[in-house]
Order: C-alpha cells, then sequence, then structure tokens
C-alpha cells in the first residue's frame, strides 16, 4: 500500500463572516498544521484543484480561512461539508510516519505466533492514548495504542500486536 500524497486535511463547516472566510474542521494532529498550509485542493472528478490560502487563523479547534476565488459569502456557502486536501511534503510529515488513513485496512498480527488477528477498522481518540479498533472474525476489538501492546506498524507487513489473554 503506498503513502497517501493527498490525505484528507478537514472539512468546510460553515462560513465566517460576509465576505468569504470559511469555518474548517481540522482532520490534521492540530488545527495549527493546517492553517500553516500554503495550498489547500478540492477534489473535482479524479483531479485536484488548489486553492492558495490568503490567510488562517485558529480558533479553538477549528480553522477560519480565507482562500483565493472565494470571496463571497455565497461562495463560500457553496463550499460548506466540502473535504479538503493537503500536499503531503507541505505537512512535514517525518520519513516513514504512517497517517491514520494509510493504516485504515492494514492487517493486525500476532507479534508471537504471526497469526492474522482481524484487520484495523479505525482508530479513535478519546483520551490519552489512541485506541485501534480492528475487525475480527467474531466482530469488533479494541487495543490502547501503547507499546505494551503494538510491537511495530508497517505499511507492507500491517501491525503486529502482542495481545494479552482475552483481548480477542
Amino acid at each position: 500500500m503506498p503513502y497517501i500524497e493527498y490525505p484528507e486535511c478537514g472539512k468546510i463547516i460553515n462560513t465566517h463572516g460576509c465576505h468569504g472566510a470559511l469555518k474548517i474542521e481540522s482532520w490534521c494532529d492540530s488545527p495549527t498544521v493546517l492553517a500553516a498550509l500554503p495550498f489547500v485542493y478540492l477534489k473535482k472528478g479524479e483531479m485536484l484543484q488548489p486553492l492558495r490560502v490568503l490567510r488562517a487563523s485558529v480558533f479553538r479547534n477549528f480553522v477560519f480561512a480565507e482562500l483565493e476565488g472565494v470571496d463571497s459569502m455565497e461562495a463560500a456557502d457553496a463550499m460548506r461539508n466540502t473535504v479538503l486536501y493537503a500536499r503531503r511534503a507541505d505537512l512535514h510529515i517525518p520519513e516513514g510516519t504512517l497517517l491514520i488513513a494509510e493504516m485504515i485496512g492494514l492487517p493486525v498480527i500476532h507479534a508471537e505466533t504471526g497469526e492474522r488477528l482481524g484487520t484495523l477498522k479505525d482508530v479513535i481518540h478519546p483520551a490519552m492514548t489512541d485506541i485501534y479498533v480492528i475487525a475480527t472474525e467474531k466482530g469488533e476489538a479494541m487495543v490502547p495504542v501503547v507499546e505494551e501492546f503494538v510491537r511495530s506498524v508497517d505499511i507492507e507487513k500491517g501491525i503486529c500486536l502482542a495481545p494479552i489473554e482475552g483481548m480477542f
């Protein structure tokens, strides 16, 4: 599975003001990452259309942004619920780091036996520790993302876990 060159980075959820500014829900590690992007991209069929970020600021967990070509409240309103994409290189992701979207669908393997335990379905963030949601033959299993359980994550090999008895 290759790295995603243009991952989703947020979603336009509303307008802001009367001159075409947008309220964006950030799907990045923090809203400041999204606010620092020079461009965001819109999906038009199979193509991505770049939009220059003219101004962006963070308020709580949202980004308020002005994008090139979006200069009226009507234009901004027409973009409501639009998913935005970012160029991976603009996100400054360290080499070898995987995005959650790249991990979804990876096989989950028992680190000691090599047995396939299931497939990563989701990663949730309820508190201090992320949790892997793993689809198994018997339903779903949830595993805290801590080094006691997660031995390695590799885009080619999958996720190696050291589960405790009863986890699956």
